[in-house]
């Protein structure tokens, strides 16, 4: 997939397991690869995703969590995190960048589950998200699917996003960052702490605040396929906190 300069480890675990960082299109190809061939299913990928940043969630605050969410499978794995935040106790209020009915394929079966939770659903605008009372705010609008600045609804998100007086974490990689450069095209967030899925992306190289790395359930053969060289880092945790190696 890429020459042997490019996979250099770019990232390493609290120990210093190296953990290779992958690009945006290498990500595809292992969603692809999974999905289509060996396995696991987006669905299931997508519920190991959300039951881990709600598991973060938890741990950063016990206050009021307030998810954005878009489209899409990061909008799947904010809306999956707020309905395992929910089933906790905790008071979670979610925000979509499109009206409910206009999601699509994993992100609405998310949000249709969601609805059997006391999650606060349906929210019109900033102003009904009690974005001054949370202790967390979930970014789960882009991530790597970026297609140039954010536009629209997910633009007022993002800006909402850095209005927060709370922390904010990003799932897989902060809305508008394009993954692979660590560009951003338009406004992005600029998030407190990210969780990265699968493998961390080249794009979060020199991103700002803590970054953790989950474990989404797929097995080694799928990396394999993709030209990976893989040695799962997680040691009977669900995620595992990453650090940036120094160039050179």
């Amino acid at each position: 997939m890429t020459d042997e300069t490019d996979r250099q480890p770019r990232f390493s675990t609290d120990d210093g397991q190296p953990v290779p960082a992958v690009t945006a299109d290498e990500m595809r190809e292992i969603d692809r690869i999974a999905v289509g061939d060996v396995g696991p299913e987006l669905l299931q990928m997508m519920e190991n995703a959300g039951r881990t940043l709600a598991g973060l969630a938890r741990s950063l605050t016990d206050e009021t969590v307030v998810v954005l969410a878009g489209d899409g499978g990061n909008g799947g794995g904010g809306l999956c995190a707020a309905r395992h935040l929910s089933n906790h106790g905790w008071d979670v209020r979610v925000v979509l960048d499109r009206p409910s009915d206009e999601l699509t394929g994993a992100a609405a079966t998310q949000y249709h589950v969601l609805k059997g939770t006391d999650a606060t659903l349906g929210a019109t605008g900033v102003e009904s998200t009690g974005l001054s009372e949370a202790g967390l705010v979930v970014d789960a609008v882009i991530g790597y699917g970026l297609s140039g600045a954010p536009r629209g609804r997910g633009r007022d998100l993002v800006e909402t996003a850095n209005r927060a007086p709370s922390s904010v974490l990003s799932l897989d990689v902060p809305s508008g960052v394009d993954a692979t450069t660590g560009e951003t095209p338009g406004v992005a967030v600029a998030a407190d702490v990210v969780l990265t899925l699968a493998l961390p992306k080249t794009g979060l190289v020199g991103a700002r605040g803590d970054l953790w790395l989950a474990d989404i359930g797929i097995p080694r053969e799928v990396y394999r396929r993709a030209g990976v060289e893989y040695d799962q880092p997680f040691s009977g945790e669900t995620r595992v906190r990453l650090h940036a190696n120094p160039p050179g």
